[in-house]
């Protein structure tokens, strides 16, 4: 079935226009950070015709308002569904027609068969994907609105010059001023206790289980406030490329993630791992201190080198050979409350090979898991206190022609019932110290905290 795309005349931003599209199950990928490279497109999903969801167990596909369970492979599940509405279309969008969602890290353990489940502080579906019949798309390069439309819930252009009408009628807002509240947040972990598991991973290093391990707290508080206000302050305060605001069945999604787990568009696949971090000054010349400091670290380049050769390996699982290729090494990336070192691993896809073979073969990332993964993830298991959910995931969506984009989940919020839980983490090696690694993950968790 073709899909109509059309460009409409607008000056509102990708925020500005989901907040008249703001319901449950429309989900907003959004490059809120612009950069030429990175932040080149953003998306809202509209009109939902399917919901896919994955329990851990059994999973349910929701359709027409009825609902079939499956227990089988979740991902094979999802690429059947995806094959279903396959197109053909050639344009520069990447997503004209497709799903948008996220799978879990928990998910990622059930990859590696890693069994035994932690203590859970909420509940919420490992994988939940959403099929829309149209997409609102923010092409940042070139400054243009386009709609698309598959004509599965309703006539194609019937539903086109309804979100162009809706769209028209919103008035520009001035700049909002947010309300920054003081809160109360409790941690998983005593700082004792996260000090001793840090040691206990150096342990685990020094007898060779393995290189460098992610180790993270989860906070939580109580927040009553509107959840897309708060992603909104978010936005406002640490604008990052692969932010997301996902209002979902029971719970939202507030995402501020800097870093792109994987992009596959047209066979090309691109992978971004972060390790490194440093805060940001007061003042031009502390900052350019602690820029320096980053740059010039020993220590966390090798934490990095380390991923590196951890992703170049998973990515060749799946990529033709001698196409896995190292793009950037060693590149400072600037945010609000932090500097991040970061690389960026490419590669061409065999002919065989998909998205979903793609997720199989790297999932969940190298930068939040550790070398070698399988039994970082087990001492992870052991050393954290709580299933880590969605927290160290990934939210992106797949397009029907088989292109993908995936963030990993870091600074990120989600809110239940008037809770909002979030976690940071950090790399630990042999080197690293207890009370320097505590510090990080605070730095990292400065933004949340404040628009909380």
């Amino acid at each position: 079935m073709e899909v109509l795309i059309k460009e409409i005349e607008t000056s509102l931003n990708i925020a500005e226009i989901y907040a008249h599209f703001n319901s449950r199950n429309n989900i907003m990928l959004d490059s809120s950070k612009e950069d030429k490279e990175l932040s080149k497109f953003s998306f809202i999903g509209v009109n939902p015709f399917l919901i896919f969801k994955w329990f851990g167990e059994f999973g349910e596909i929701i359709k027409d308002e009825e609902v079939e369970k499956f227990e089988s492979d979740p991902l094979e599940k999802l690429r059947e569904l995806t094959e279903a509405y396959k197109i053909e279309i050639d344009n520069k969008i990447p997503l004209v027609s497709g799903t948008i969602g996220y799978i879990s890290y928990d998910y990622g353990k059930r990859i590696e068969g890693i069994e035994g489940v932690s203590k859970k502080n909420i509940e919420i579906p490992e994988i939940y994907f959403v099929f829309y019949d149209n997409i609102i798309v923010k092409d940042l390069s070139k400054n243009k609105t386009y709609v698309t439309s598959r004509g599965i819930l309703k006539d194609r252009k019937i539903s086109l010059k309804e979100i162009e009408d809706k769209i028209h009628k919103i008035t520009k807002t001035k700049d909002e001023k947010f309300n920054f509240n003081t809160n109360k947040f409790t941690s998983n972990f005593y700082k004792e206790d996260y000090l001793k598991a840090i040691s206990k991973m150096k342990e685990y290093i020094v007898d060779g289980h393995i290189y460098i391990a992610n180790m993270t707290q989860n906070f939580c508080c109580e927040n009553s406030e509107d959840s897309f206000y708060t992603y909104r302050k978010l936005r406002e305060i640490n604008p990052a490329p692969f932010s997301a605001y996902m209002h979902l069945d029971g719970f939202e999604v507030i995402s501020s993630s800097p870093e792109r787990f994987l992009k596959l568009n047209r066979g090309k696949v691109e992978t971004k791992p972060i390790k490194g971090t440093r805060k940001r000054g007061k003042t031009p010349e502390e900052d350019e201190k602690n820029r320096r400091e980053l740059e010039n670290s020993d220590k966390d380049k090798a934490e990095l080198l380390m991923i590196v050769d951890l992703e170049r390996n998973d990515l060749s699982k799946v990529c033709k050979p001698h196409s896995v290729k190292v793009e950037e090494l060693f590149k400072i990336e600037e945010y609000s409350t932090v500097f991040h070192l970061v690389s960026k691993i490419v590669g061409e896809l065999r002919e065989k090979e998909d998205i979903f073979s793609l997720l199989k073969a790297t999932f969940p990332g190298g930068s939040i898991t550790g070398a070698p993964k399988l039994r970082a993830m087990e001492i992870i298991h052991e050393l954290e206190k709580l299933e880590r959910g969605l927290y160290t995931g990934s939210i992106g969506y797949i397009d029907f022609r088989g292109n993908s984009d995936f963030n990993i989940v870091i600074r990120t919020i989600i809110k239940q019932k008037d809770k909002a839980y979030f976690g940071v983490g950090g790399g630990i090696t042999y080197d690293s110290l207890e009370e320097s690694e505590y510090e990080e993950t605070l730095d990292k968790g400065k933004a949340l905290m404040k628009v909380l």
